[in-house]
């Protein structure tokens, strides 16, 4: 604990972080503890889970007293995220009387305005803390310390407006602090017009790049899931997190897993409070073993012990991917970042493969993949990625299915359950040996004859994306 103390922390945050089990600063904590401590405004470039939130949390519990006043408002960009501020810091505090609570939506709001009532430190979404600035049940005017947490995520939510209305309500003699990932112009813009001599604070990933190994798997659209079920059965891992573009995607793929055996849980804004929260206590106490998520959902939130990330949906920009990889290979322990892609991925993973600061390795795709079972309701109106959706029923990853409810799927194509059943994997191979061709040309660039390479469906004419992209507006 002899470099916390030489930070200028007190004994009762010190004894805190003891019982917690904490070793050293990390290097967001080193360089910018000292400065928090001294009421600097800090511009803050560092990643979830490298510790920031004892940052911002060291200069409201050193600098603040208990008033049942607010004093210190930390603005988050999710629910998920202001509740584990919220925690944070209560823990933090645990030697000091300071009131803590979290603001958010989706709950009810008779017991926010109580808690508002005799609060010194309120984390909140800038949709609630609105809420109740219209309401008149929250005061703003002797706010001491503004706090505003995964910047670049809340400005991608478009709660840039709403945030700078916030800001302007509390005092301009305050102590302001801005934490984001990224820094674009925009933010950089933002932060110093509302902070005053602000030091600017960069550091490196969290993410230690000798311990992250990154793969690829470039497969037609028909093997996309089986394989998916394959690495998740057979891979040796701890806790996974898999990343799907749009909510509708999550859904479907947590829905499927969990129809082939496998733990796991969907979270995004869509579901209720309650379910969120249970599906992350689930994921942190290692009783789900598979989240499946949206970037919004699981944005900052900080889990430890996650050995494995998917993308099952390449995301659409670089740093999309930094967020999502970035939850694996840290602090010393091994970590694995596995891209599931298809043709209509193309782009996106070009995008990805120019800023990746470390190499991703193209994997060859296994010969024993099983057959698995798949839900084709047609509960989103549209195509899932990877089959047919349409009139000719759903297909999943697995091709033109008709109009069962379930499907057993060993490779693409249309053949009827009994043919499956009677081939395995055929459809597998076959797919294998059209998509190896120029498959790395069509990945730097080279899309190819529309109706070359593995376009078509391997077992007829129609070529396999039709549906998929044309039902797939969520």
């Amino acid at each position: 604990m002899e470099k916390f103390t030489k930070l200028g922390l007190s004994r009762d945050i010190i004894k805190v972080l003891e019982e917690s089990g904490f070793k050293e600063p990390t290097e967001i904590q080193e360089k910018a503890i000292p400065l928090a401590i001294a009421g600097k405004d800090v511009i803050g470039q560092s990643a979830t889970g490298s510790g920031k939130t004892l940052v911002f949390g060291s200069a409201i519990i050193e600098n603040l007293k208990a008033k049942k006043i607010i004093q210190a408002l930390v603005l988050t960009p999710t629910r998920e995220l202001a509740e584990q501020v919220a925690e944070s810091l209560k823990k933090f505090s645990k030697y000091i009387s300071l009131r803590v609570t979290a603001i958010y939506g989706g709950v009810a709001i008779e017991p926010q305005i109580k808690n508002l009532a005799v609060a010194d430190v309120v984390v909140g979404t800038p949709g609630r803390i609105l809420d109740h600035m219209q309401r008149g049940t929250i005061r703003l005017d002797e706010v001491k310390i503004l706090v505003l947490d995964e910047v670049d995520r809340m400005f991608d939510m478009g709660f840039r407006d709403d945030v700078e209305r916030i800001v302007s309500k509390c005092p301009q003699r305050r102590q302001t602090m801005f934490f984001s990932a990224t820094i674009t112009k925009d933010i950089d813009y933002f932060s110093k017009k509302y902070t005053k001599n602000a030091v600017v604070v960069e550091v490196q990933s969290y993410v230690d790049p000798s311990k992250l190994h990154q793969f690829y798997y470039d497969v037609p659209s028909s093997m996309k899931f089986p394989l998916f079920v394959h690495l998740l059965k057979h891979e040796s891992s701890k806790l996974v997190m898999v990343f799907c573009n749009t909510r509708q995607n999550v859904d479907w793929v947590a829905r499927n897993l969990k129809l082939n055996g496998i733990n796991a849980e969907a979270i995004h804004g869509g579901l209720s409070q309650k379910k969120r929260s249970d599906t992350l206590e689930g994921f942190h106490e290692s009783e789900v073993h598979v989240l499946v998520c949206t970037d919004v959902a699981a944005r900052g939130l900080d889990i430890k012990g996650v050995s494995h990330i998917y993308n099952y949906d390449i995301p659409k920009t670089a740093d999309d991917n930094t967020h999502r990889i970035g939850r694996t290979a840290r602090a010393g322990e091994e970590g694995k970042a596995v891209h599931i892609l298809t043709e209509r991925d193309y782009d996106n993973f070009r995008k990805i493969t120019k800023e990746s600061t470390s190499k991703i390795k193209r994997e060859e795709i296994p010969l024993n993949i099983e057959r698995v079972q798949m839900s084709t309701e047609r509960r989103f109106g549209g195509g899932m990625r990877g089959g047919n959706y349409g009139r000719r029923g759903h297909a999943g990853a697995g091709g033109n299915y008709g109009r069962r409810s379930y499907g057993s799927f060993g490779g693409g194509g249309r053949k009827s359950r009994d043919d499956i059943s009677r081939s395995p994997g055929r459809g597998f191979r076959r797919g294998d040996r059209f998509q190896r061709e120029n498959r790395d040309k069509r990945i730097s660039g080279y899309r190819g004859s529309r109706h070359g390479g593995h376009r078509r469906s391997h077992y007829g004419s129609r070529s396999e994306y039709s549906g998929a992209i044309a039902g797939s507006r969520y």
